[in-house]
């Protein structure tokens, strides 16, 4: 791996080549994504079987869209007995860590007859994206469904691309069903995004989609944003690793490798204070790298987007953390909690030599959907409140109005709005 010298312009030229991975540097996929997207809305399933067959090659029909219960069963039976515990496991530290994320609705009373508060209410239905290919993610799966789940939601409709046996990945199905999903339907795309966002004859709209996709279902989520919600657009992998002289070399360079498989576009960056470790540290990304079955992924994602920044001292590390604001940050130093309350952004934090990414990809309950690009300086990993919405509540009795119903017709007539102010005028005539 490539080390450079942290100074302010390199810093600068960084944040720039990373920032070419952003959706928004794709604008000529646009208009195919477009045109998918109306045809949907026009057609419904019509258009929906038309590109499954184009892009896909299944045919699809109103009675073979949705997932049976049948193919479920089919599922379990194909998934091997140890690894349905593991899943299961995994699931139950994913319910656990998001209940505690669990809002109530409150009130608060006063003497003088006011009364004020906060309802929240779970969304009505949520679609969930779920990518297809010859990678399976049951991880991902359990990560968006179970969040909702545990918020309240009543409907969760998951959509996925069948394979070219019509079918849909035996570890997705067996996740699904035991995250909590009402309905899973087989397609994928552009097109899927559509049909949720839109509603088709066999696909009902749904509030809200989640869930990570190819640069085409990125484009179709944000192109429907205003039809349904969303949860961030999700860019390609990434981890920061800020390690100081006492962190394990190979530890470091293992854990950068993780992240850099997953995608010819992800980055991998280690900032660390000590040019020894920044050495050892490139010689180990060498000799793993000579064993990995994704080598030639990992070697573009390192030549593009993959550094070893020299620091001076923690003090521009941090800085330099802060302004990368990575998806997944750890943090390898002599007392990594006291680092820790210096970082302002990041998707998920994992302290120690001993908490490596893949800990929180799959296992340990917080979630692996986080933000990416540079937007975790105003975005959270995904959570219980993404699936709930809240309503503000407020009673007045006639004296607690009385006693400010002048204050707020002298604001009304501030904004010349003197129908605001009438509203309240009105209540206090003789």
């Amino acid at each position: 791996m490539r080390i450079v010298t942290l100074t302010k312009e390199a810093q600068r030229e960084i944040l720039t080549n990373l920032l070419k991975r952003s959706t928004t540097s794709y604008g000529s996929y646009m208009e195919a994504v477009n045109e998918i997207l109306e045809r949907v809305r026009e057609k419904g399933d019509e258009a929906l079987f038309a590109y499954t067959t184009q892009f896909d090659h299944v045919t699809l029909t109103p009675e073979t869209i949705r997932v049976s219960e049948a193919e479920i069963e089919e599922a379990y039976r194909q998934v091997d007995e140890q690894f349905l515990g593991i899943l299961r496991r995994a699931a139950d530290n994913i319910r656990a860590y998001h209940q505690r994320q669990v809002r109530n609705s409150w009130i608060d009373t006063r003497e003088d007859g006011v009364l004020l508060g906060q309802k929240i209410t779970p969304l009505s239905s949520v679609g969930v994206y779920v990518p297809g290919g010859k990678a399976a993610y049951p991880s991902s799966v359990l990560m968006n469904i179970i969040p909702a789940k545990v918020a309240g939601v009543k409907r969760i409709a998951m959509v996925t691309p069948p394979g070219k046996d019509g079918k849909v990945n035996p570890l997705v199905l067996v996740a699904a069903h035991e995250g909590g999903v009402t309905e899973i339907y087989k397609v994928g795309g552009a097109q899927a995004i559509g049909a949720l966002a839109y509603g088709t004859e066999s696909i009902p709209k749904v509030s809200k989609i989640t869930g990570p996709g190819n640069i085409y279902v990125a484009l179709a989520k944000r192109a429907v944003f205003g039809y349904v919600g969303l949860d961030s657009i999700a860019g390609p992998s990434e981890i920061l690793v800020l390690a100081d002289e006492g962190a394990n070399p190979r530890y470091v360079a293992a854990d950068l490798l993780s992240q850099a498989e997953h995608d010819e576009m992800a980055s991998a960056i280690l900032v660390t204070t000590s040019e020894a470790l920044a050495k050892k540290v490139s010689e180990e990304v060498d000799g793993f790298l000579e064993k990995m079955s994704r080598r030639e992924i990992i070697q573009k994602s390192l030549d593009q987007f993959g550094y070893i920044l020299l620091a001076d001292n923690m003090d521009d590390a941090v800085n330099t953390v802060n302004e990368i604001a990575s998806e997944h940050l750890e943090i390898m130093t002599k007392d990594p909690f006291a680092v820790m309350t210096r970082i302002q952004n990041a998707g998920a934090i994992f302290l120690g030599e001993y908490s490596s990414e893949p800990l929180g990809d799959y296992f340990a309950g917080p979630n692996h959907v986080l933000p990416t690009n540079g937007t975790a300086k105003f975005f959270s990993p995904l959570g219980v409140d993404d699936f709930i919405k809240k309503s503000s509540l407020i009673s007045y009795s006639r004296e607690a109005l009385s006693a400010i119903s002048a204050d707020i017709q002298e604001f009304a007539k501030a904004e010349q709005l003197t129908a605001h102010a009438n509203s309240i005028k009105v209540r206090f005539e003789e």
